[in-house]
């Protein structure tokens, strides 16, 4: 898009008017965003935008921050139905489906053709790549991308008699250094219930030896008796156990309540790590989220999508602004700001990033966790699927419900809504 041209106005014309020349026409982008985990993250990426720009300046970009990623994806798809327009978006890794069922999104090896570019695509992390690969095709890139990660206190942990230096590993290890760390007006763990609670759930789910989901986006397994094992169970750490409250735990203020000594561990994305190290006043320490059958979290987080609607020469930008946000060096340098985890290995060799994990290893734990990650929670009609299993949760956990008629009623519902794509 040129922001100025002089044609039928005239050179002389247009300086004698004061109006400003530029060099080289430029393409203009606009990129919507989300922040999930709150804190200052807009600015990292005003930051790395204006590095952009400064090193690209026939390209401008608008980075429009869109609230979570539910508001992101409503946003951004509302200003395309509207005629207003937008390149690219960082949306939930797991909208693929549902933005390819709509045709607003193009396959990114229709973009990518040269070898550097092919080599790029091949470049990150497989477990990051598996919700953006769907039959054959890369439709999503990984951005602000983690994990599920248990912090914990420190100092509570020695105060209580245990090992600070040995959170716990499996499920039962949990309750019973939760137990020992429950005291007071502090719980020994909380487990975010509101926001993403799917995302909690498939969580347990896979360390309780079962998937939610199929791998094509089909079926659903929300009544397996594994599952309804599993939401039992997380119900069972406030009913039975105390070691959590009772009814659901607040996603969006559980960081505070943290910092606040309200809890002694909590499991939360991995890109709250930045604001909790600047904000804790404790000795605190992050790990892997424990086991019972197996490890595991699944993987969580935006990638960036091109939308089908773009010409040739705002594809061409579009490309050239993904391929720097996700370079090593600005991977690095948005884990470091943020505590999202570099998306690729090289991020990992770059001076910076190996520096701040080696003087702060926690940064590295969401990363060391893929090697037992699977893909987030995604099905066709994502949005209402996850809506009735997280509404199945919640009424669990309140009591309006017991987690076998709440998951039940949850998968026939999802039945209902994928039926029509099998």
């Amino acid at each position: 898009m040129k922001l100025f041209s002089t044609t039928g106005l005239g050179l002389a014309t247009a300086m004698a008017a004061g109006l400003a020349i530029p060099a080289t026409a430029q393409t203009e982008l606009t990129m919507y965003y989300p922040i999930a985990v709150g804190g200052a993250l807009t600015e990292v990426v005003d930051g790395i935008v204006a590095d952009f720009e400064a090193a690209n300046p026939d390209i401008k970009v608008n980075a429009i921050y869109s609230g979570n990623y539910d508001d992101t994806r409503v946003r951004a798809l509302s200003a395309l139905a509207s005629g207003e327009p937008a390149q690219l978006a960082v949306m939930f890794s797991i909208d693929a489906y549902d933005l390819i069922e709509q045709d607003l999104i193009l396959p990114f090896e229709e973009v990518a053709s040269t070898d550097a570019d092919k080599e790029w695509l091949q470049s990150f992390y497989p477990a990051l790549m598996a919700n953006g690969k769907i039959e054959g095709q890369t439709w999503g890139i990984p951005f602000q991308r983690s994990t599920i990660v248990a912090y914990y206190n420190k100092d509570m942990f020695r105060a209580a008699g245990l090992d600070p230096e040995a959170p716990p590993t499996t499920w039962d290890e949990m309750i019973e250094m939760g137990k020992a760390l429950t005291e007071g007006g502090t719980y020994g763990v909380m487990i975010p219930s509101t926001g993403y609670p799917y995302w909690m759930f498939q969580a347990l789910a896979i360390q309780n030896g079962k998937e939610v989901m199929s791998g094509d986006g089909l079926t659903t397994y929300f009544d397996d008796p594994t599952v309804v094992e599993t939401l039992e169970f997380w119900k069972s750490l406030s009913t039975e156990h105390g070691i959590m409250p009772t009814g659901t735990v607040e996603w969006g203020t559980l960081r505070q309540a943290f910092l606040e000594g309200q809890t002694a561990m909590m499991w939360h994305s991995t890109g709250n790590l930045t604001a909790v190290k600047n904000g804790a006043s404790f000795d605190f320490g992050v790990a892997e989220l424990p086991a019972n059958v197996r490890k595991g979290s699944p993987t969580g987080g935006g990638n960036f999508y091109l939308f089908k609607d773009t010409t040739d020469e705002e594809r061409a930008a579009a490309l050239k602004l993904m391929q720097f946000m996700t370079s090593p060096e600005q991977a690095a340098a948005w884990s470091i700001g943020t505590g999202y985890m570099g998306v690729s290995s090289a991020a990992y060799e770059t001076e910076a990033l190996k520096a701040y994990t080696a003087e702060f290893p926690p940064a590295l734990v969401a990363r060391n966790q893929l090697e037992n990650a699977v893909a987030e929670f995604s099905t066709f009609e994502t949005a209402r699927v996850r809506d009735g299993l997280n509404n199945a949760i919640q009424s669990a956990l309140t009591g309006a419900k017991e987690p076998a008629e709440a998951l039940a009623e949850a998968q026939a519902a999802a039945e209902r809504l994928l039926k029509d794509y099998q």
